[in-house]
């Protein structure tokens, strides 16, 4: 069954085209909604952002000239709302026909009714497209799960999500390390349409049993959740389970509808590069 705080979001429904500038686009969805189904309560565990990349992003100068960016919008995970992601195309579709006098006055746009619709300050950055493509890509660090086999078959029925989180038996002591996976699958909860995406997990504790791991993130190919709640309930389960003395989860998936969302949940205060993963 639709969430009712769904049921009104443009998500899956066929939308008039809007080209000047139009803050209503934008919808608000409340976080509490699946934060409570993850036991998640205030204050909150975990520290971190939304990193919206925004690729379809045009309006024009004072003369009527286009102008094209790319824009890194970053929205703070203590915010009482996230924004829904096709609302958000919409809005910055409404750019194309409305003229500004600057490129800050852009970004201030976008950033007052980013931070109105979260109800919290959000970052806003405009970038030409090439210094766009100077900037620096995701490099892999620390081990890839992706090469080990599986416990249980993709496709065969299973426990979905933590009774597969392990310790590494075989490994003692504190260990700090990071493991990463490019098969994280999940689906949208309106939509039904898959989400892909990069995850990556680093901590510091006992070790945790890669292999157990790989099936966790694998187990969730036929789950439905926000990019914001998958990221969400891994940090849950792996601290509820696993007790790492710090943990690092942050997700890059791949673009629909001109957007990216990169969420990322932390125990410990940190500030996660915009590094673009190669799927992006």
């Amino acid at each position: 069954m639709m969430d009712e705080s769904l049921k009104n979001t443009s998500l899956g429904k066929h939308t008039e085209f809007v080209d000047e500038y139009d803050p209503q686009q934008l919808y608000a969805i409340p976080r509490k909604v699946s934060r409570e189904g993850l036991g998640i309560t205030e204050p909150l565990p975990f520290e971190g952002e939304d990193i919206w990349n925004a690729y379809e992003l045009s309006w024009l100068d004072a003369e009527g000239k286009p102008q094209v960016a790319i824009a890194e919008v970053r929205v703070p995970a203590s915010s009482p709302y996230l924004v829904e992601s096709k609302s958000f195309k919409l809005y910055l579709n409404s750019f194309a026909n409305t003229r500004f006098d600057t490129w800050d006055a852009v970004a201030a746009t976008i950033k007052q009714d980013i931070s109105a619709t979260a109800e919290a300050t959000a970052t806003v950055l405009l970038l030409p497209l090439d210094e766009a493509a100077m900037l620096p890509k995701w490099n892999a660090q620390g081990v890839c799960l992706d090469t080990l086999p599986l416990l249980q078959a993709a496709d065969e029925d299973g426990p979905v999500g933590k009774p597969w989180l392990e310790l590494d038996a075989e490994r003692k002591g504190e260990v700090s390390e990071t493991f990463y996976s490019h098969l994280l699958r999940s689906l949208c909860p309106v939509t039904g349409q898959p989400d892909w995406a990069m995850l990556e997990i680093s901590y510091r504790g006992a070790p945790i049993s890669a292999q157990h791991l790989l099936q966790y993130l694998v187990s969730f190919r036929q789950q439905t959740g926000f990019h914001e709640r998958i990221v969400e309930q891994t940090f849950m389960d792996i601290s509820a389970v696993l007790k790492p003395e710090e943990l690092l989860v942050s997700a890059r998936f791949t673009r629909r509808g001109g957007l990216d969302i990169n969420p990322y949940r932390s125990s410990t205060t940190v500030e996660v590069a915009n590094l673009r993963e190669i799927r992006q």
